[in-house]
């Protein structure tokens, strides 16, 4: 009886990842080199070699600036959010009053969707109305506008991933060995010292998953730009690209499933080198 439970809960799990996970992904990797249209024209499938991907990098207009954006997207993202992630975090460690209380705060943009934060943040920027032009005493299109409208975007996506990389940095201060901190103490090291010479190198392992995390967010990021506008006028990412290609009003299944492979291939990069990470600090 115990084997047939462990089989089931392997296998479960095992047959949804293949399901949801790797036969989508494989399938888009497929159509990738196609010519189809949609599901309706499963007959009109046509093998095309590496024309999609000559097209996307060559042909199409909007691939560049989805590529800069992507790319600003995540140096922002590091120069902006994670540091000031890691500061909150650090300054959360050392046990302030109402520290709770701050990591309840900074940490409640985390659970809502960036769809839902696109809303919150449209209150903020509208030109007639929002607060921002509100205190400034100008009417800018904060989002309509495509000089200003990424940055926009940028602010109201970092004020979440900050939150998320205090939490993932808190957790792992916490975990930290206080044996090391009175080592450090001991040998007359003051709190940056030891902070740059003694805990960043233990907290290696967080730093790695941070960069990961960060660079898939930056590159997975969809939801807040097509509330705003469907990734157009000065907000195109890969990942709208692939929305509108593929369930776009001229569907193009097989282009945007280049797109998207595009993007597998950037993320699994960086996958891979966490994947190696990992496997050397188990050894």
């Amino acid at each position: 009886m115990d084997k047939v439970v462990v089989v089931l809960m392997v296998a479960v799990p095992a047959i949804i990842v293949v399901a949801l996970v790797w036969v989508p992904a494989v399938s888009t990797v497929v159509l990738s080199f196609t010519d189809w249209n949609g599901i309706g024209n499963l007959g009109d499938i046509k093998f095309i070699g590496a024309e999609n991907y000559v097209n996307a990098t060559s042909n199409y207009p909007p691939f560049q600036p989805a590529i800069e954006h992507n790319l600003l997207w995540l140096v922002v993202f590091f120069l902006g959010p994670t540091l000031l992630g890691i500061f909150l975090a650090v300054l959360l460690d050392r046990e302030l009053r109402g520290s709770k209380i701050y990591q309840s705060i900074f940490f409640l943009p985390v659970v809502l969707s960036l769809a839902l934060i696109g809303f919150i943040w449209q209150l903020i920027y509208s030109r007639d109305q929002g607060l921002l032009n509100t205190v400034l005493g100008t009417q800018t299109d904060w989002f309509g506008d495509s000089s200003v409208n990424l940055w926009a975007v940028l602010v109201a996506a970092g004020w979440r991933h900050t939150g998320y990389i205090m939490l993932l940095y808190l957790a792992g201060l916490k975990a930290v060995d206080p044996v090391l901190r009175e080592a450090a103490a001991v040998d007359g090291a003051n709190e940056v010292r030891t902070f740059f010479q003694v805990i960043w190198p233990v907290m290696r392992p967080v730093n790695i998953v941070i960069l990961v995390i960060t660079v898939i967010e930056s590159l997975r990021a969809f939801d807040i730009v097509w509330v705003i506008n469907k990734g157009r006028n000065g907000l195109e990412l890969i990942s709208t690209l692939v929305t509108q290609n593929v369930i776009g009003e001229a569907s193009r299944v097989g282009f945007g499933s280049a797109l998207a492979t595009i993007m597998i291939a950037i993320s699994t990069v960086f996958i891979v080198i966490y994947m190696v990470q990992v496997v050397r600090e188990r050894r």
